[in-house]
């Protein structure tokens, strides 16, 4: 679905050397859960310390992207910029759960300059209106998005059953793989995809997604040897890229592990390696 000037775009998001991008999502905030904005109460701050850090880009809501942009620091990130809003995360949940995109969300990314815009492709078990709301959203996305010239990245996310009260996230690869493909087929020109429980199997995931690029959520945190090691899995089975938020806004050392990541990337550094950096700056304090 592409077309020249979303092409032009993703220039600015994918690095020239490596042709891989790092997205920190800070756009948690978003979706109303108070644990989400734990390290972000200062938005200020955090994309302060991101911008010095140097992702490709970060992920921010509409409200919050001035704060990005509004920056005159030079080679700053690309901004992505979400465009829809869930409450599917609360425990308890909502008795009334809803997914909503804005209106005019491709016309808000086109004046702040941003390189993408992303929104949801929910599966919550036993709940298809979700899912029928999240696709309304996106039809009516690719077309303006296509008019426009704004990259789609479209993100598939499979729930577990909410038993336990907000939705988790189900790593079941043939789930993962059918969303994406829906994803696909939806018209992304870039998806948003979850780690597979076995990561071994993530290759299944590059080969339905085709000529789509995939960038790989971090989900929640994880120990930074097992984040580093199931980054390099990834992007050697295929992905063009990862999309991190909490393992690095909610992280002691966040331009720390920023920089370990960026090396894996664009470096082909090892997680080994990367790691090792990581431990020795924390080790000498951070700078």
């Amino acid at each position: 679905m592409s077309t020249p000037g979303s092409s032009y775009r993703l220039n600015r998001l994918f690095d020239p050397r490596s042709g891989r991008a790092l997205d920190v999502a800070v756009d948690h905030g978003f979706f109303g859960e108070r644990s989400f904005i734990t390290g972000i109460e200062d938005m200020r701050a955090t994309i302060d310390t991101l911008i010095e850090a140097g992702p490709n880009a970060i992920q921010l809501s509409p409200g919050l992207a001035p704060v990005l942009q509004g920056t005159s620091a030079a080679n700053k990130p690309a901004l992505v910029m979400r465009t829809d809003i869930a409450n599917v995360y609360g425990n308890p949940l909502d008795e009334h759960l809803f997914s909503l995109v804005f209106p005019d969300a491709i016309e808000q990314a086109v004046r702040l300059d941003a390189v993408a815009v992303c929104v949801n492709l929910l599966h919550l078990p036993g709940r298809p209106e979700i899912r029928e709301h999240c696709i309304r959203g996106i039809m009516a996305l690719r077309q303006e998005a296509t008019r426009y010239g704004m990259p789609l990245m479209i993100e598939p996310l499979v729930m577990q059953d909410n038993s336990s009260g907000g939705y988790m996230v189900d790593g079941e690869t043939d789930r993962i793989i059918t969303l994406v493909r829906q994803a696909r087929e939806l018209g992304a020109d870039l998806i948003k995809a979850d780690p597979t429980n076995e990561v071994g199997d993530y290759h299944r995931v590059i080969e339905v997604a085709g000529s789509v690029p995939v960038l790989v959520r971090g989900g929640g945190r994880a120990p930074d040897d097992e984040l580093l090691a199931r980054t390099q899995a990834v992007l050697e089975q295929g992905a063009r890229g990862i999309v991190y938020g909490r393992n690095v806004i909610q992280h002691p050392d966040p331009a720390g592990i920023t920089r370990a990541l960026m090396s894996i990337l664009h470096e082909g550094v090892s997680a080994g390696d990367a790691l090792a950096t990581l431990q020795s700056r924390s080790a000498g304090g951070a700078a």
